[in-house]
C-alpha cells in the first residue's frame, strides 16, 4: 500500500506521523522501550497534543531483533497470532549521549535519540537502517489508521520470499500484498503468503501479523522496503545471517522447523486427475499400466470425484464408482502402494454432513447467527471453523474412517478464499484469520495423522499455507498451465516458497490446466521427478505418460528410477531439513551468497547441497545455465566442466544439465524400484573431485531418520584417507572421473566408464586409495 505521493507530497486523504527523537529511554529486563514523539520537543509545551510512539526492542532469541511498536495501545486483543518462539535473551546494553545500543548474538542495534533512527549492524557490517520518516503512524480515508516500517535499501541489494509467489525472483520493484487468493500461478496472487523477505545483504525480515501485511519493496520509494498493517501496533522481527542459510534457519527457529516427511512420499504420486471420468477399473488399470511399463510408483492419489458431485466434502466413497472401496484399497496397498485421497474445508449444501455441522455449529457464521454459505466451487457450501475444538475433533473423526480403511494422507486442497464478514466460535478476529485459516486447517488434518500413523508417517500435500505451515509438509504449487511459461513460474513460486521457510515444494508434472504437449511433458518429467517431491496430475486429462507417447514412458521410468536411487543423498538433506529449515530444493542464492551472479538465477536450482538442477523450457532442447566457479561433473554423464561462466548445451528428453559440485559425497542406493529401502545396504558412496587438504563427511539415515552411521574422507596430495562406521554391511566407494593407476589398502577395485570402483572387504573401518 502506498501512502506518499512521489517523494515529497502525501497522498491526499493521508497524514504521515513519524517519531523525531527518542524523549525518553526505560531500560527493562531483556528489552528496551523508547517514548518517542511525532515532533521535536523543544519546551514543555510542545509535550502537549501530537501522537507519541512507543517502541519496545528486544531479542527472541541470538541474532533476531524484535521491533514492536504502538501508537494506541487500548484496543481490544485481536487474535490468532502466529505461534512464535520467545525465549527473552538478555541483551548487552550501552548507553551514550546520543545514542542506545544493545547486541543480541553478533546482530547489534544502535539507537539515536537526537534524531530518531534505528541501525542494524552484523559482524560484517552495516546492514540496514531505519530512519527519521521510515517508522510511522498514519491517518488515512474513513477513519481508518495504519502503521508503517520501512528499512533501507542499499546498491545491489536484493529481496526474496514472501511465500510462493510466480512474480520474478528478484522481488524488488513490486508491491506484494500479503493474502492469500486462489489465483492460479500465471497472476501475482499466491496461495501461500509468508510476511518473511530474505536480503541478499544477510537479513531478514519477518513481519508478524498474519492479517494482510503490504509490501513495498522498492516500489514506492525506491532506496526502501516497507511494510504496512491496518491498525496502531506493527511487530516486525530483523533476522541476522549473515548467510543466507543462516537467515532462514533462525526464522525457522523463531516459527517452526518443517517435519521430517516419510521416506515414501518422495517416489512418484500418480493421480486419477481432477474432472477426468474414473473407478476402480480405470485406477487398476493406471496402476498396472506403470507397472507393466516399468514405472515405479509410490502413492495413488484420488481426487475430488471419489465423492459425489456437488457432496464436496461428505468424506464418503462414491459407491456408483467404488462399490467396493475397502476391497480396493487393500488391493492397491497389496501392490505396495500408499492412498492418499482429495480433500477440503468445505460442507456443500448437499452432503449429509451438512445439517450434522449445522446443527451443532461447526461451520463458519454471519454476524446474525446464520451459517454463512455460497455457491462457488460447491452449491450452499459451509466453511468448517477449526477455531471450534469440537468442530476440528469432528472433521478428524470423518478422516480417521478414511484412514482405518487404509488412506495413508490427504491431499488438503484449497483454504484460500475464506471470507472475512464471519464470526468464528473462539471470537478470532476475521481479518487475521483469512491467512492463518490455512494453518489451522492443515494442523487438523496433520496432528490427526500423526496421532494415528505415527510422526514417521504423517504427510500431507498441501495448496494454502502461511507462516508456520511449514510444520506440516508437503506442499505444492497449485493450479498451472500446461507449457513451458507455467512450468517456469511454478519454479519460481517454489524457489519463493523455499527461500520463505519450507523445506519440500511440488508440482503438477505436465501442468494442471489443458493438456501439455509430448515435448513438454517429457521435459517437466524430468523437473518434477528431481524436485523434492513429484506427482503427475492434471485436469481434464489423464496424466499417465503413454498417453503423450512411447518415449514419455521411457523418460518417467528413467527419472523415476535415478530418483529412487539418489534417496540415501536426499533423505539425508531432508533430515538436516528437519533439524536446520535449510530447504532441501532451494535457490542458487541460498547455496551460493558469494558469487553475484547466482542472485537473479530462477530457472536452476539445486537439490540439496551438491547437486545442480537446470530444467530446460523451451522445444530446442537447448539448457542455459550456470555453474558457479570450481568442477562440476554431469551426474548422467560424469563428463566435468570447470565452473564460473555461463553453459548452452542442446540435451535429449533422457539428459538435462544435472551438475554434481566438487568435494561431493553422493550416496547412490541399489534400489530403483520404491524410494523408502535400507540405505546401507551395498549404498555406493560416489566422490567427485575431492580436492586437495580438504576433509569431507556424508552421514547416512534410515527410513525413520534415525543416524545410521557416516563416511569421512581427506585428501593430502594424491592420498584419500576414508574413515567409516559402517561396519556391518558392504558398501562401496566410486571415484568419479579418476581412471589412472589406482591402488587401494584392502579390497576390490574395478574401472568403468565412470571411473574406479572400490569394494572393501566388509567391517573395513579404515581405507587408504591412492590416486
Amino acid at each position: 500500500m502506498k501512502f506518499t505521493d512521489g517523494n515529497w507530497l502525501e497522498r491526499e486523504g493521508y497524514q504521515i506521523h513519524f517519531p523525531r527523537v527518542v524523549h525518553e529511554v526505560i531500560e527493562e529486563e531483556n528489552a528496551v522501550t523508547l517514548y518517542a514523539p511525532c515532533k521535536f520537543i523543544n519546551h514543555r509545551g510542545d509535550t502537549l497534543d501530537g501522537p507519541l510512539l512507543t517502541i519496545k526492542l528486544s531479542a527472541p532469541i541470538n541474532n533476531v531483533v524484535r521491533v514492536q511498536t504502538w501508537h494506541f495501545k487500548g484496543g481490544k486483543e485481536r487474535y490468532p497470532n502466529f505461534d512464535v518462539k520467545e525465549e527473552r535473551k538478555s541483551i548487552d546494553l550501552t548507553s551514550e549521549q546520543e545514542t542506545v545500543s544493545f547486541s543480541s548474538g553478533e546482530l547489534k542495534l544502535t539507537i539515536n535519540k537526537e534524531v530518531f533512527g534505528l541501525v542494524f549492524e552484523n559482524a560484517i557490517g552495516k546492514l540496514t537502517a531505519v530512519d527519521s520518516k521510515s517508522l510511522a503512524w498514519i491517518e488515512g480515508p474513513e477513519g481508518k489508521t495504519f502503521m508503517r516500517g520501512q528499512l533501507g535499501l542499499g546498491v545491489g541489494e536484493n529481496l526474496y520470499g514472501l511465500g510462493e509467489r510466480f512474480t520474478p525472483y528478484v522481488k524488488n520493484g513490486q508491491s506484494v500484498d500479503s493474502w492469500n487468493k486462489d489465483g492460479g500461478t500465471s497472476s501475482e496472487q499466491s496461495y501461500k503468503n509468508i510476511p518473511f523477505y530474505l536480503s541478499n545483504k544477510g537479513y531478514g525480515v519477518f513481519v508478524n501479523h498474519p492479517e494482510e501485511v503490504s509490501f513495498e519493496l522498492g516500489s514506492e520509494l525506491v532506496s526502501r522496503s516497507q511494510f504496512s498493517v491496518e491498525g496502531e501496533y506493527l511487530d516486525y522481527y530483523l533476522i541476522n545471517g549473515p548467510t543466507p542459510k543462516e537467515v532462514v534457519s533462525r526464522y525457522t527457529e523463531l516459527t517452526g522447523t518443517p517435519a521430517l516427511p516419510p521416506a515414501w512420499s518422495f517416489g512418484l504420486w500418480l493421480s486419477t486427475s481432477f474432472t477426468t471420468d474414473y473407478n476402480e477399473e480405470t485406477v487398476m488399470h493406471f496402476v498396472d499400466g506403470m507397472e507393466k511399463r516399468g514405472i515405479p510408483l509410490s502413492v495413488f492419489h484420488f481426487d475430488c470425484f471419489w465423492m459425489k458431485e456437488f457432496e464436496w466434502s461428505n468424506f464418503i466413497w462414491d459407491r456408483r464408482n467404488f462399490p467396493d472401496p475397502e476391497g480396493m484399497l487393500k488391493r492397491l496397498k497389496d501392490k505396495g502402494l500408499k492412498i492418499c485421497v482429495w480433500i477440503n474445508p468445505y460442507i456443500a449444501q448437499k452432503s449429509e454432513l451438512f445439517k450434522e455441522a449445522c446443527d451443532n455449529g461447526y461451520l463458519l457464521k454471519k454476524a446474525n447467527g446464520d451459517v454463512w454459505q455460497w455457491d462457488r466451487w460447491q452449491a450452499g457450501m459451509g466453511i468448517v471453523d477449526f477455531t471450534n475444538p469440537d468442530a476440528a475433533t469432528w472433521f478428524q473423526s470423518k478422516l480417521k474412517v478414511l484412514i482405518d480403511m487404509g488412506v495413508d494422507s490427504f491431499k488438503t486442497d484449497f483454504g484460500e478464499r475464506i471470507p472475512t464478514d464471519v464470526v468464528y466460535f473462539d471470537g478470532s478476529d476475521p481479518q487475521k484469520m483469512h491467512n492463518y485459516y490455512a494453518y489451522k486447517y492443515n494442523e487438523v488434518v496433520y496432528d490427526l495423522l500423526k496421532e494415528e500413523k505415527g510422526s514417521e508417517e504423517a504427510v500431507v500435500f498441501a495448496r494454502s499455507a502461511t507462516t508456520g505451515a511449514q510444520q506440516f509438509p508437503v506442499h505444492w504449487g497449485g493450479d498451472c498451465d500446461s507449457t513451458y511459461e507455467a512450468m517456469a513460474e511454478s519454479l519460481r513460486g517454489g524457489l519463493s516458497l523455499t527461500t520463505s521457510g519450507f523445506g519440500y515444494w511440488s508440482h503438477d508434472i505436465g501442468g494442471f490446466e489443458n493438456t501439455a504437449t509430448p515435448d513438454v511433458f517429457k521435459r517437466w518429467t524430468a523437473f518434477g521427478l528431481l524436485s523434492s517431491h513429484s506427482r503427475f496430475h492434471g485436469s481434464s486429462s489423464y496424466r499417465v505418460p503413454w498417453n503423450f507417447d512411447e518415449e514419455a514412458v521411457a523418460v518417467a521410468r528413467h527419472f523415476t528410477k535415478l530418483k529412487n536411487s539418489l534417496m540415501p543423498y536426499l533423505y539425508g538433506q531432508a533430515v538436516a531439513n528437519s533439524k536446520t529449515g535449510v530447504p532441501v530444493m532451494r535457490s542458487m542464492l541460498l547455496e551460493f551468497p558469494e558469487d553475484t551472479a547466482c542472485e537473479t538465477l530462477d530457472r536452476q536450482y539445486m537439490l540439496g547441497d551438491s547437486i545442480l538442477v537446470a530444467p530446460i523450457f523451451n522445444e530446442e532442447g537447448l539448457g542455459s545455465f550456470y555453474l558457479p566457479e570450481g568442477t562440476w561433473t554431469q551426474l548422467l554423464t560424469g563428463e566435468e566442466v570447470e565452473g564460473g561462466k555461463w553453459i548452452k548445451q542442446n540435451y535429449d528428453y533422457f539428459n538435462l544439465p544435472l551438475f554434481v559440485r566438487e568435494n561431493s559425497i553422493l550416496p547412490i542406493g541399489v534400489n530403483e524400484k520404491k524410494p523408502s529401502y535400507d540405505y546401507n545396504n551395498n549404498v555406493t558412496f560416489e566422490l567427485y573431485q575431492i580436492k586437495e587438504g580438504t576433509h569431507v563427511e556424508k552421514s547416512l539415515y534410515d527410513t525413520s531418520g534415525k543416524l545410521t552411521g557416516s563416511l569421512t574422507v581427506s585428501r593430502q596430495g594424491n592420498n584419500l584417507e576414508v574413515e567409516t562406521d559402517l561396519t556391518e554391511k558392504p558398501y562401496r566407494i566410486k571415484l568419479i572421473g579418476e581412471k589412472g593407476n589406482i591402488s587401494a589398502s584392502n579390497g576390490n577395485i574395478k574401472l568403468d566408464s565412470y571411473g574406479t570402483m572400490v569394494s572393501p572387504k566388509l567391517g573395513t573401518t579404515k581405507l587408504s586409495i591412492t590416486l
